[in-house]
């Protein structure tokens, strides 16, 4: 239930947020191979899923795959990401004013993973995660990995193959500040469709 209900939500958002960006961008905002190489860098970090902890609580009872539920998530958790991946697009468009198709998708690609591995996180667990919930070594390892490897991609050769470019320094700080918004902003939204719902995953 993490993965699907991880998946289905990162991906209605980004779907979401690649038609928007197509329709106010002179480009589009990541061309098929970046998002195909971006979706299986995120995948394998949800690869270690299966290793994770799960909360006492949940175990209490019986569950049942709900397509409702998972209908609900969706729709609740995946315009949260995509209007931060708005904010993003809107930074870099009117405070750096970029008009750089290769840096622009570079830099939302990098972001984008950086903020589906750390949202991995807030979605896992019904609880404060680090702190009422910690997750397996393996899914805090990878995820730490493949948040590194995806702002590290760009500056290699296999970045340069799919047209990614190196990223201006002054970027980095939209890849990391961004997600960690998210991620609190993430928290008070889990907190409101518990309350909504009464569940969670």
């Amino acid at each position: 239930m993490k993965y699907i209900k991880l998946s289905t939500s990162f991906n209605f958002g980004e779907v979401v947020s690649v038609i928007i960006a197509s329709v106010l961008l002179p480009f589009l905002p990541e061309t098929p191979i970046q998002l195909l190489v971006e979706g299986l860098l995120y995948d394998f970090g949800q690869l270690t899923l299966p290793f994770d902890n799960v909360d006492e609580d949940y175990l209490k009872k019986p569950r049942k795959f709900n397509i409702k539920s998972l209908k609900n998530f969706m729709l609740f958790m995946g315009p949260l990401s995509s209007a931060f991946d708005i904010i993003v697009f809107a930074i870099l468009l009117l405070v750096f004013k970029l008009q750089d198709a290769a840096i622009f998708q570079t830099i939302w690609f990098s972001y984008s993973i950086v903020s589906n591995l750390l949202g991995m996180h807030i979605i896992r667990t019904a609880k404060i995660p680090f702190v009422q919930s910690n997750a397996h070594k393996l899914v805090y390892f990878s995820s730490i990995l493949l948040a590194i490897i995806g702002v590290v991609i760009p500056f290699t050769w296999l970045g340069n193959l799919i047209g990614l470019v190196p990223i201006p320094f002054e970027y980095l700080p939209v890849i990391i500040l961004v997600p960690i918004l998210y991620c609190f902003v993430a928290l008070i939204a889990k907190k409101i469709y518990i309350r909504k719902y009464n569940e969670w995953i």
